[in-house]
């Protein structure tokens, strides 16, 4: 049916709206909002997904006002963890040399423990940690305050014997809570033995691990730990060759710790 409109010529002649014209335009605002709401509800629920008392409480929510403005409740999110890696030798000296036959550098373990530290930064970022990637004599590590502290090293690429083979972790003692710090270093050696499948070279923790520099230059209140990720001489293919792996077994390790992870026995030093 077509209904044709008379075009009115004299607008001052027009005769005033009548009331009931006036009450149906003033419900056509509130009418097409719930229309559109229930057709915004019925597109995006699956069928059968809503009862009609789970469609009333979606709908009330959708219409119930929200504080804006100066009184509006706002959460603010908390600050990310903060977490210390110290690349061993970085910014000092090379650390650990490997020679060819000729006497020529191959690689210094200040690289592959810059590397290992650089994928250990990225891992925990992108899980939301703060993470500073620290030199060894680093200015930052005065009073250095974080949830835990982690150096990363490795050990000599000169050939002792067969069983120059492994990884170690040595805790920070001057730490106010040691027992923070054994269980930081207890979670390191689990995750990382488990992703590594490396062994635990307990009998090769020396003085210069347990008595770490840096563990009585950063705060008595931050946990720390070091470890020793392999041989470059025995370990060199993992080291080198699966980079993101050794870097897996820290992250993890370190999560273990933060997260209050369950260790197996055989972890606890």
């Amino acid at each position: 049916m077509v209904i044709l409109y008379e075009m009115d010529t004299h607008p001052a002649s027009k005769n005033p709206p009548h009331p009931k014209a006036k009450a149906r335009a003033h419900l056509l605002g509130p009418t097409l909002l719930v229309a559109f709401l229930l057709a915004t509800l019925f597109t995006t629920v699956q069928p059968g997904s809503l009862s009609l008392g789970d469609l009333s409480k979606e709908i009330q929510f959708i219409l119930t006002p929200r504080p804006v403005g100066p009184n509006a409740v706002v959460s603010t999110p908390e600050p990310a963890l903060r977490i210390g890696l110290v690349a061993g030798h970085l910014g000092n000296d090379s650390g650990s040399v490997c020679l060819d036959e000729e006497g020529n550098v191959t690689l210094t373990e200040q690289d592959v423990n810059y590397n290992i530290a650089l994928l250990v930064r990225e891992s925990l970022t992108a899980k939301g940690f703060q993470v500073d990637l620290l030199q060894e004599y680093d200015t930052r590590l005065g009073g250095y305050n974080g949830v835990a502290l982690v150096s990363i090293h490795n050990d000599s690429c000169e050939y002792v014997n067969d069983q120059a083979t492994g990884f170690k972790v040595a805790a920070a003692q001057d730490t106010r809570d040691a027992n923070l710090a054994l269980r930081l270093t207890a979670c390191l050696r689990d995750r990382y033995q488990r992703v590594t499948g490396m062994i635990f070279h307990e009998g090769s923790i020396t003085a210069d691990m347990t008595d770490y520099h840096t563990f009585s230059e950063i705060s008595p209140g931050t946990p720390a730990a070091i470890i020793e990720t392999g041989f470059l001489n025995l370990d060199y293919e993992i080291l080198t060759g699966q980079p993101d792996v050794v870097a897996t077994g820290i992250v993890n390790g370190i999560l273990c710790y933060v997260n209050n992870e369950n260790v197996s026995p055989s972890g606890t030093p």
